[in-house]
């Protein structure tokens, strides 16, 4: 693989799921998409926009970890769905099919 074949399918984004319980409900999957490169950031963005929207899992829920990082993103696919580098995008509670294609 060349270099510049190696930039194109690096990852620059990443789709993550988080585990939370927003008013009283039971925990579900939140979805979100973040436009940084390094995959723990980009999880603790995601952590950081769900506690907006209620208690984050602490622990695994019936086997599902609380935090996943669903997928990368190149670069070339990120400009496709419109996410900029750095950029959040609150994907809602639906799994994300058309970010997981």
């Amino acid at each position: 693989m060349s270099e510049s074949d190696a930039v194109k399918t690096a990852p620059a984004g990443w789709v993550i799921g988080v585990l939370l319980a927003a008013d009283g409900q039971p925990m579900q999957r939140r979805y979100y998409a973040v436009g940084h490169a390094d995959r723990a950031k980009a999880e603790w963005t995601a952590i950081d926009w769900a506690v907006r929207a209620g208690e984050v899992a602490s622990s695994p829920v019936a086997g599902a970890e609380p935090v996943e990082a669903l997928k990368a993103l190149t670069r070339a696919r990120m400009g496709t769905l419109g996410l900029a580098p750095g950029e959040v995008r609150e994907l809602g509670w639906r799994y994300p099919r058309r970010w997981l294609g």
